[in-house]
């Protein structure tokens, strides 16, 4: 977490197309994201073996404390993160946002 909040400050970081069609469609700023949603968030699932780099499930709240899933992976050589998709989580899909059902 403390290496994807480096890049995110630094401005190495790019978000995906359909991470953007995502945040248009569920009403979200990438900025929001980028910042109070990550700094403030908790990953609850990696995805280690996810290619060219390991991604992770990050949980975190908007200012107005609705919950936000942001999937990002960050790349050690180039020390870039990517916005793979973001979304509000369905509760009829998750355990306090944190555990799928």
């Amino acid at each position: 977490m403390d290496d994807l909040i480096t890049a995110i400050n630094a401005d190495r970081v790019t978000a995906s197309r359909h991470s953007r069609n995502e945040a248009t469609a569920d009403d979200l700023v990438l900025g929001e994201i980028y910042l109070s949603v990550v700094e403030s968030g908790e990953m609850i699932e990696a995805y280690t073996n996810a290619y060219p780099t390991p991604a992770y499930l990050i949980l975190g709240f908007n200012t107005i404390g609705e919950p936000i899933h942001s999937v990002w992976s960050y790349d050690q050589v180039s020390q870039h993160a990517r916005l793979i998709t973001v979304y509000r989580p369905d509760p009829n899909r998750w355990l306090d946002w944190r555990i799928r059902r």
